[in-house]
């Protein structure tokens, strides 16, 4: 465990750890604030593939009135468009997802389908929030008439709305799972490639890293398989009476945003 003051790089889940829906949660801002006066670094690392990257710098300019770039988002949809542009780059792939993702594969050059045709060379399945049983047919139809192997952006449950939980990608494909027989790999958090990417773009070192999360199976897990420290904020799914007994402990655990602040704060003269 590194003393909080000296985490300069700081990787952020978004729905539920900095903001909910269109508004940022309390405490945001000022952290944010505070990284950059460090010389720091944030970037945001999210499961939800719904939103391209410019999708996101559109979304954090007009609703939080934050200037970002690019190449700070690191989503599930970007980890699973590098994996497939290595792996099938000139290969029929079979994708249920929503319409911005879907283009934003197409935008990079890989052949998607939308249906169950001939000499699919793998399955992908997103959190998709134009979800319906037409494309659930189809996906099962694939998954059960070929041996084309499964993938998945993210292993989440359930998304965090502001009236509650939505189904997220997890549930997507527990549903499928349960017709087909057909488990998929997940390539989203908690991948640890999700952290070495930040690392290796921004040059910081494990110990000046520190992955900032709501969820123990997605944001802090990502955190320990990649061998940094991990910080857990109870503003989305984890509650403290998680923690007794779970395999993804955090290291440190905040009731939200402002209270990791205050933390950092305190610790400077510790």
């Amino acid at each position: 465990m590194t003393n909080l003051s000296q985490k300069k790089l700081f990787l952020f889940d978004i729905d539920g750890t900095i903001a909910v829906g269109n508004d940022l949660l309390d405490g945001s801002l000022e952290l944010l604030k505070y990284i950059e006066e460090v010389g720091g670094k944030a970037y945001y690392i999210t499961n939800n593939s719904t939103k391209s990257n410019s999708d996101y710098v559109e979304k954090f300019r007009h609703a939080f009135g934050l200037e970002t770039t690019e190449d700070l988002f690191i989503t599930s949809g970007y980890m699973m468009l590098q994996f497939l542009l290595k792996n099938y780059p000139q290969d029929k792939i079979f994708v249920l997802g929503t319409a911005s993702f879907i283009t934003e594969l197409r935008k990079n050059g890989l052949h998607i389908v939308e249906t169950a045709e001939e000499n699919i060379a793998c399955v992908v399945v997103a959190y998709d929030s134009e979800l319906n049983y037409n494309k659930l047919i189809e996906v099962c139809k694939v998954l059960s008439t070929t041996d084309a192997p499964f993938y998945a952006t993210n292993p989440d449950l359930c998304c965090p709305i502001d009236f509650g939980f939505i189904p997220d990608c997890g549930a997507i494909c527990e549903m499928i799972t349960h017709s087909t027989g057909k488990e998929p790999v997940y390539l989203g958090k908690p991948s640890a490639e999700v952290v070495h990417v930040c690392q290796e773009a921004s040059g910081f070192t494990d110990e000046e890293t520190l992955v900032v999360g709501d969820r123990l199976y997605t944001d802090i897990a990502c955190g320990i398989n990649a061998g940094v420290d991990t910080c857990v904020v109870y503003t989305g799914e984890a509650q403290a009476e998680d923690l007794a007994d779970t395999p993804y402990p955090a290291t440190y655990c905040f009731q939200d945003v402002r209270e990791l602040l205050d933390a950092i704060n305190q610790a400077k003269f510790s």
